[in-house]
């Protein structure tokens, strides 16, 4: 299965978040990513650029994938850093969704 290829389905409240066997095995798709499980688990990765035009311009790339995608990541920019962190607000944890995105993000960096 290439996630990248997939594309996002709407959610909506009440869904519940992905099981973390589920998590796992999605995770294996997009190994360079963390799990974090906090509160709500969460996708993270932080990606490195040689100067703060390059990360806008990444983050820019970023953006059209998000709004075709109707998935929006949460987004802090470092000057030469960006770091993207994905989960599903209406699920209050990760679904498919975020691992879809964290591959299509894999592709443009």
């Amino acid at each position: 299965m290439n996630l990248s290829q997939k594309h996002c389905v709407p959610c909506e409240g009440g869904t519940p978040p992905l099981p973390e066997d589920k998590e796992n095995e999605l995770h294996t798709h997009v190994p360079t990513w963390i799990i974090l499980r906090d509160e709500a688990h969460k996708l993270r990765k932080l990606f490195s650029f040689k100067n703060f035009k390059e990360s806008i311009q990444f983050v820019n790339q970023l953006a059209e994938i998000a709004e075709q995608e109707g998935h929006h990541p949460d987004i802090y920019i470092f000057y030469n850093k960006v770091q993207i962190d994905l989960f599903t607000h209406a699920v209050g944890g990760l679904s498919e969704n975020d691992f879809i995105m964290a591959a299509k993000i894999d592709e443009i960096q």
